[in-house]
């Protein structure tokens, strides 16, 4: 295991597919920086909602800003996943949709 950035994000290989986490946790660099980048939540907003310390949320995202190129491949990949196992796994709801409006 590999501790970076004063032990508060770590790589294993065994946890989170081997991408970088914050220590304890499982919660993944890249999903701190969608919360925060694109989803525009505050870094308070991420550590009230996910029990996280300010030091963590700041090492993560400054662990994103030395690792950018990485950690925007690895969120581009878990968009082209959602979206092809969307494609192949309709919803419930749009089903019924469709069959309620004759489709």
């Amino acid at each position: 295991m590999e501790a970076i950035l004063d032990r508060h994000i770590v790589v294993d290989p065994t946890i989170c597919h081997g991408r970088p986490h914050i220590d304890g946790h499982r919660i993944r660099v890249q999903d701190v920086v969608v919360w925060h980048e694109r989803l525009g939540m505050s870094v308070d907003e991420i550590c009230a909602d996910y029990d996280l310390s300010l030091a963590e949320v700041y090492a993560a995202l400054a662990y994103y800003f030395d690792y950018k190129q990485m950690i925007d491949q690895h969120i581009e990949a878990d968009e082209v996943y959602v979206d092809a196992f969307k494609g192949d796994n309709p919803s419930i709801l749009q089903k019924k949709l469709k069959k309620l409006r004759g489709q």
